[in-house]
């Protein structure tokens, strides 16, 4: 199984890259790499608790000169409802999800535009500060 490239956001700021192949939403804890598996054995625990969201992504570098679009391009088929999360620090998430509930852990969104560099967030529900169905 290829490892998933991720972008860890820590609630107090800190941003880590790295690969996982153990996240699952329902745990408390999942292990990052921050070289490719295939290179290195060393792996760090990551508790869910801390994050505010992790982010599967392309790529790690991404495209600076690329403005994500905060919304839906016409007639694209959206799998589960239409959502806007804004969390605690401000920043605004626009996407889709199958499955959202605030007691649970978390709950993944799949990002409104197709050509952006995240496949898709797990966001972690205490960084939340209100969801909106759009």
């Amino acid at each position: 199984m290829e490892p998933n490239k991720i972008v860890l956001h820590y609630a107090d700021g800190r941003v880590v890259k790295g690969y996982t192949r153990n996240f699952s939403p329902g745990q408390r804890t999942f292990h990052i790499s921050q070289m490719h598996p295939k290179f290195s054995t060393q792996l760090e625990e990551v508790l869910v608790k801390d994050l505010k969201a992790i982010f599967f992504v392309r790529d790690y570098l991404g495209n600076r000169k690329y403005k994500e679009q905060k919304k839906f391009p016409d007639r694209r088929k959206v799998f589960g409802r239409k959502v806007e999360v804004t969390l605690r620090d401000g920043e605004v998430v626009i996407g889709s999800t199958l499955g959202y509930e605030a007691q649970r852990p978390g709950f993944f969104i799949f990002p409104s535009d197709p050509h952006c560099n995240n496949l898709r967030v797990f966001v972690v529900s205490q960084a939340v500060l209100t969801v909106r169905y759009i």
